[in-house]
């Protein structure tokens, strides 16, 4: 690190849990984030601002107006833009010495399969259970950590799955794929802003530690927020050995 890095993030090196150790581990890590939206903006802003060595931000979407309310990487100014752009004028922005990768597309199947494989960490910032169920997938097959959260109404959710640690369950041994879960949007039931930026932070926050190899991630836990009543609830999960997409590993 040069002179700026060092004076960037010296509240970083300060720490005794971090120092330049931990930091030059954040600095060579590659993020692959899923979402530009309320959840992808407070994990994209702080990876950046953490100084993740590479971000590749994925996006299809464009900037409406009814975003602004809680997405925080864009602005009025923006509006029709494509997210994925107005994502990468924030981040870099906020930190040039990154390099920023955005996607303005839908990823599944193969594609989906390379970027996970060139990740270091994936974050799940979508809002839909099919996404993430091949997310998860791609994650699995590839032996890449995944920090998953969820919003809604005023409900929020995150969790973390490692397929490196065979102890730990997987996205599908929580939600298995052949269940129905009702799946409902914040078109229809709104979200309460800062749920997002409660969430979309943690995801961050457990990046940065699996980033590293520090602390205690939420591995085999469920994290659920009720933000009307700020009351946390932790649900131990365990991993189903006859899980259709991690049982079979080792």
């Amino acid at each position: 690190m040069n002179d700026q890095q060092l004076l960037r993030y010296s509240r970083h090196i300060l720490l005794d849990q971090i120092g330049i150790e931990g930091q030059q581990k954040i600095n060579a890590a590659h993020a692959l984030i899923i979402g530009a939206g309320g959840l992808g903006s407070p994990v994209a802003m702080y990876l950046a601002s953490a100084g993740a060595g590479k971000i590749t931000l994925v996006d299809h979407d464009e900037v409406d107006l009814t975003n602004l309310q809680r997405q925080i990487l864009h602005t009025t100014a923006r509006v029709g833009q494509p997210k994925a752009e107005s994502a990468r004028q924030t981040l870099q922005a906020i930190n040039p010495d990154i390099e920023i990768v955005t996607l303005q597309e839908k990823v599944s199947g193969q594609r989906l399969q390379e970027l996970v494989q060139n990740a270091s960490i994936v974050l799940d910032c979508c809002d839909n259970f099919s996404t993430r169920h091949a997310v998860n997938q791609a994650c699995v097959e590839f032996g890449v950590p995944l920090v998953s959260g969820a919003a809604i109404s005023f409900d929020g959710q995150i969790s973390v799955f490692d397929s490196r640690d065979t102890s730990s369950p997987c996205y599908a041994c929580l939600f298995p794929p052949d269940q129905q879960f009702e799946e409902v949007q914040c078109a229809t039931m709104g979200v309460f802003a800062p749920l997002v930026g409660i969430i979309g932070s943690m995801q961050a926050a457990e990046a940065l530690k699996v980033m590293m190899g520090i602390g205690k991630p939420l591995l085999g836990r469920l994290l659920l927020l009720d933000a009307q009543t700020m009351e946390w609830t932790q649900i131990r999960v365990a991993r189903n050995l006859a899980c259709a997409v991690c049982g079979q590993r080792h």
